[in-house]
């Protein structure tokens, strides 16, 4: 029995200040440039001022890029292009910055920290900078075992709440939350097709790496069968991540409730983090008041998490890559918004300028 009692969530979360969004919305008003004309931007910078409880909003200057990282079981039975167990290599990758993910972070000024819930291999296989808070090697076969043990699974959603803390406290102002995993959009599927209501074949996709007609086969069966193991828990959430999650996909969902008690805004990626959100919805309610849906990447699951969280995704670019690579797109349009709310000045300031300007003009020409 787990010692961690989710419904004091519901008490520690609350929405961002709708206040404070009253007072951006008038303020945007006020701006020279009409109303409407920034599109999707105007949105956003206000939802940035609610979250941050100002006016204007500050800049995002401290963004960071947060994966959670770990082999899953699943992928034994050939559900993923990749083979199973060799998720580490993808984290040496980005973090030797060969990955899109690393690429696009050292462009757009972000950060990257990786932190190792449940990867498959020898500790020193890993980068030494890897984050370290390994719960098992790897999960279990979900369509026939239980990922983890409710013990482990309290364990690694503990641990996302702790990087949640340790972000907030060091100064990040906006996370940008993905995965690496091998297998991982198969537990994805399932808790979003057993949160749902729906049957496996309307959420399996190709995942990540893309796989074949013949594999999409094997997943959907995986998916099926894991359903039927989901449904008996689907009112405990900590026990349904145990039983068809995975160590990341518990420390993501602890991530995402901590980060809205914190305050913290978070980018989602792809279909785990998606998956995440969801079990985190029906923990708190208004917890997706602090996150953002940065891209839609043509997996069935994520599109059918997203609508249930009623969260409209901010690009449409069909990233399959994970890692982040997709939310992280969607970075330099929230820095825009954020921009532009602060510093586009209000008519009466533009207009003053417009006339000392033409003063200036007159003294020269006299």
């Amino acid at each position: 029995m787990s010692s961690l009692n989710l419904d004091d969530f519901s008490d520690l979360i609350e929405r961002p200040d709708s206040g404070v969004r009253r007072d951006a919305e008038e303020r945007r008003e006020r701006l020279a440039v009409p109303a409407g004309a920034l599109g999707r931007l105007d949105e956003l910078g206000e939802w940035l001022a609610a979250a941050q409880g100002r006016v204007p909003v500050r800049p995002i200057e401290r963004p960071r890029v947060v994966l959670f990282a770990g082999d899953h079981g699943i992928a034994a039975l050939g559900v993923s292009a990749r083979q199973a167990g060799t998720a580490h290599t993808l984290v040496r990758g980005i973090l030797d910055g060969e990955s899109p993910v690393a690429v696009l972070a050292g462009r757009y000024g972000a950060s990257v920290r990786v932190v190792d819930m449940a990867l498959d291999c020898d500790a020193g296989l890993l980068p030494a900078d890897v984050v370290r808070h390994r719960v098992r090697r790897g999960s279990g076969r979900i369509d026939i075992e239980d990922a983890l043990t409710v013990e482990e699974a309290e364990q690694a959603f503990r641990a996302g709440m702790a990087v949640a803390d340790e972000e907030a406290d060091s100064g990040t102002d906006l996370v940008v939350l993905g995965d690496v995993s091998v297998g991982g959009t198969t537990p994805a599927g399932t808790l979003i097709a057993a949160l749902c209501g729906t049957d496996a074949s309307v959420v399996t996709g190709r995942g990540g790496a893309g796989i074949d007609d013949l594999a999409w086969m094997r997943k959907c069966g995986a998916i099926r069968d894991s359903l039927r193991r989901a449904r008996p828990v689907l009112g405990e959430q900590l026990e349904l991540l145990a039983v068809t999650g995975g160590a990341d996909l518990a420390a993501i969902t602890g991530f995402l409730l901590q980060s809205a008690v914190r305050r913290m805004p978070v980018i989602l990626d792809g279909v785990v983090s998606a998956a995440c959100a969801l079990v985190a919805q029906r923990v708190a309610f208004r917890a997706p008041d602090w996150w953002l849906a940065g891209q839609l990447s043509g997996e069935p699951a994520q599109a059918k998490a997203l609508d249930r969280i009623a969260l409209e995704p901010l690009l449409d670019h069909g990233v399959t890559v994970g890692e982040g690579t997709g939310a992280l797109l969607a970075l330099p349009m929230v820095q825009a918004a954020a921009a532009l709310a602060a510093e586009l000045p209000e008519k009466r300031a533009s207009a003053e300028r417009a006339d000392e300007a033409y003063e200036d003009l007159e003294s020269s020409a006299s």
